[in-house]
This record gives structure tokens, C-alpha cells and sequence, in this order.
């Protein structure tokens, strides 16, 4: 049996399956992280650390701040894992997510370990988000160039120790430069297959507008975990106009928060929500859109279920989870012809795909999809098996990851 220890700022994460299947078969596992109230997985010790911020961090070089920030990340984690190792504990395995610079200082507290880092993305102006949308960045010039450099300092440092690398997707993995990208192996997080299923008996009540959506429902969807522009929310809030007019007994359902997970923050005093909203807002009728925030995922689940069109937009980005579960509950997909998509859905297989920036053409696409939607269930039925296919968790994505943690 090995000793596994897992880090990761947010744990779980992407080890939520992992780490409790790897102490289930008798392994020794430990977890790092910097959340209070991370969930308790069975069989895993969950420890925190906490990085503190000095007030001159705030005098440094507007640059140079996001690199310091990980350098005290990887510092805080470091001094864990060193307190660690004093209580008697030296893993055989680590197991760190780097994107927030924890995986500085590994190899310096337990150089003998064999440390695999979840290679998730790495940042480059070519194919990549930073400078995709011309909405909100400029064509790279050199002083842009140089950020995006530095913020790969801290991903450059892991990838020159670790002994392998995981990435959930063919796309991500390849963002890594090629001199560690052979030492990358590519495995899904894997969706519960078992779980995100159609089901025609699923239902969702609007309880503001009095309105109970079912399967057969004109019900579209739009799904992120924060209203921005990285996930497409502007795109799909200027479909809508045209949308509405084409199919005007459809309604829409938008899930998501007011913050930002990715990308810049809106203007002060702002919310990109609000800022899109407000700008189609006269020509749109709202007893027909619902915000709904940011929902349980049982209720997401069902929200799936009953969906005649899920529609996901993203930049060449990090694939959200949320994606492929709608796929596993058979939804029919119309989302962006951008590379992460590209890797699982194939134009008129299992899902349709309009160009990002073309939001008529998204709304033309939503509105044809509502019309033929009886005639395009084997988009469905195909998009649910890729997942079951390729992507399921407990036949094919857990097994794998097990394998690749233990060599």
C-alpha cells in the first residue's frame, strides 16, 4: 500500500473521485489544501495551510504580483508539508494541482517522492483564450506577451520536476510546451454516467413565474459558472433578440453567478450579467428569460433533463464539467466551434456548432434545433454515448486515473 498526498488550493477539485477510491483500496491518503470547509472525503486526512499576503506585496510590480502571490502559495504549502514531515508522514506519491504555485517547493520537502502535477493549462498567445476575444484584449503586443510569460513561471517550475502529468482533455495537454508533453497522459475526470441520465419524468418549477417546465418543453438553457464573457454570455445574451422572435413561445433558463471565475473583472460598480442584459434588455421579452443564479446540482441535473437545447459557449479554454453532464442526459448541444468542443462534439453527430462571435447564427441554429428537435433525437442519443463511450467515470476514467497514480 502507498502513502498518496494530494494538493490542491480548492481540494477536492478534480481528485474528488480519486483520492476517497484510492483510500478505499487501502492506500494511505492525505490532503492539502487552503479551503476552511472543503468537503470530507472518506478515508482521506485533510489538512490546511494558509498563505498570508505582507502588506509589501502590494508595493510590488504590477507584473510581478501574480507570480508573488504563487511564491507565497508555494511558501504557506511548503511549510505544511515540512510540519508533515516532522509528524512522521513521507508520501510515496504527490499528487498537486500547480496552477496556484503549491507544487513549488514539493520536491524540496520530500525530493524522493514521485510527484505528478494536473497539468490543466498553460498559457500561450497562440490557439489559446488570452487573446481570443478582441472585444476585450488587444493583438498581442510585447508588454502582453511578457505577462503571459511570467504567468507560466510557476507551471514551468513544477513541469521541471514532476515525473508526469495528467490533463483531462487532448486540447489542454497539447497548450504544454513539447519538451514535457510525452510525459503527459490524458484522462477525463470522468462523469458519473449513472447519475446525468435522460429522464422523461424529470421536472423544474419556476416558482417566480409560476411555470413548471417538462421534457417536450421549448425550454433552451444556458449554463456557466459565472455570467462572463470567457464562457460566452455575451454571444448567447445578444442571440436572444433574434431568438425570440423566431421562436416565440420559447423559454430561457440562465444558470450562473455574478461574479467572475475567469478573464478580467467588469468595469467597477458592474456585473458583466448586468451589462449584457441591460444592453438587449428593450428588446427582449423577460416573462420569457429566467436568472436563476447559481443552483444545486440535483436541480441542474433535472434542468438538463427537461432542456430541448443546452447551449454552451467557451473560449479555447478549460472544458467545463457542466458540458459533458449535459451531453450524459441526452441534451441536444448547440455550442461554439472552438477547439475544447471540437474535441467532443462532431457537427451534425452529436451536437451542432456555430462560429463563437456569430451570435445570429447562434440564435438561427437554437431556433432551427427547437423546430426539428423531433428529428434530431440521434443527436442525442449520440451525444450521451461519447460520454458513456469515452468519458465515464466508473468504467473507464477512474480505472485510468487509479493506474496512472500508481504507476
Amino acid at each position: 500500500m502507498a502513502r498518496i498526498l494530494f494538493i490542491h488550493q480548492n481540494f477536492p477539485g478534480q481528485f474528488r473521485h480519486l483520492a476517497p477510491a484510492l483510500a478505499a483500496e487501502g492506500h494511505e491518503v492525505l490532503a492539502l489544501g487552503m479551503a476552511e470547509q472543503a468537503d470530507r472525503l472518506p478515508g482521506v486526512r485533510y489538512f490546511v495551510h494558509q498563505a498570508r499576503v505582507p502588506a509589501e506585496a502590494r508595493q510590488q510590480a504590477p507584473q510581478l504580483k501574480d507570480l508573488y502571490s504563487k511564491v507565497l502559495r508555494g511558501e504557506s504549502a511548503a511549510a505544511a508539508l515540512h510540519s508533515l514531515k516532522k509528524q512522521g508522514f513521507t508520501p510515496d506519491i504527490v499528487f498537486a494541482h500547480p496552477g496556484w504555485g503549491e507544487a513549488l517547493y514539493v520536491k524540496d520537502v520530500f525530493p524522493r517522492a514521485r510527484l505528478l502535477i494536473y497539468t490543466e493549462y498553460y498559457y500561450g498567445a497562440e490557439g489559446g483564450d488570452s487573446h481570443f476575444d478582441p472585444e476585450f484584449s488587444a493583438p498581442p503586443e510585447l508588454a502582453s506577451l511578457q505577462r503571459l510569460r511570467l504567468r507560466n513561471t510557476h507551471l514551468l517550475h513544477a513541469m521541471s520536476v514532476a515525473d508526469a502529468g495528467l490533463s483531462p482533455t487532448v486540447f489542454q495537454a497539447d497548450r504544454h510546451p513539447a519538451w514535457f508533453r510525452d510525459r503527459i497522459s490524458v484522462i477525463h475526470d470522468g462523469i458519473d454516467t449513472d447519475r446525468f441520465r435522460p429522464d422523461a419524468r424529470a421536472t423544474v418549477s419556476l416558482s417566480g413565474a409560476g411555470v413548471t417546465l417538462r421534457p417536450g418543453d421549448e425550454v433552451v438553457t444556458f449554463v456557466s459558472r459565472q455570467l462572463e464573457p470567457y464562457r460566452g454570455y455575451h454571444i448567447f445574451m445578444r442571440a436572444l433578440p433574434l431568438l425570440q422572435r423566431l421562436r416565440p413561445n420559447a423559454r430561457v433558463i440562465i444558470v450562473g453567478g455574478d461574479g467572475v471565475s475567469y478573464g478580467a473583472a467588469a468595469p467597477q460598480g458592474k456585473t458583466w450579467k448586468g451589462i449584457f442584459r441591460d444592453e438587449v434588455m428593450p428588446r427582449l421579452d423577460m416573462s420569457r428569460v429566467h436568472f436563476v443564479g447559481r443552483v444545486p446540482h440535483a436541480l441542474l441535473t433535472q434542468l438538463m433533463q427537461v432542456s430541448a437545447v443546452y447551449t454552451y459557449l467557451t473560449y479555447p479554454f478549460v472544458l467545463s464539467w457542466s458540458l459533458m453532464e449535459a451531453m450524459s442526459t441526452g441534451c441536444l448541444i448547440v455550442g461554439s466551434r472552438t477547439a475544447p468542443l471540437e474535441e467532443v462534439i462532431q457537427h451534425g453527430r452529436n451536437g451542432l456548432l456555430t462560429d463563437f462571435f456569430d451570435h445570429e447564427a447562434l440564435a438561427a441554429t437554437i431556433a432551427g434545433a427547437l423546430e426539428q428537435r423531433g428529428s434530431l433525437v440521434h443527436l442525442r442519443t449520440a451525444a450521451r454515448q461519447a460520454i458513456v463511450d469515452g468519458y465515464d467515470l466508473h468504467r473507464h476514467c477512474l480505472p485510468a486515473q487509479k493506474r496512472f497514480v500508481l504507476g
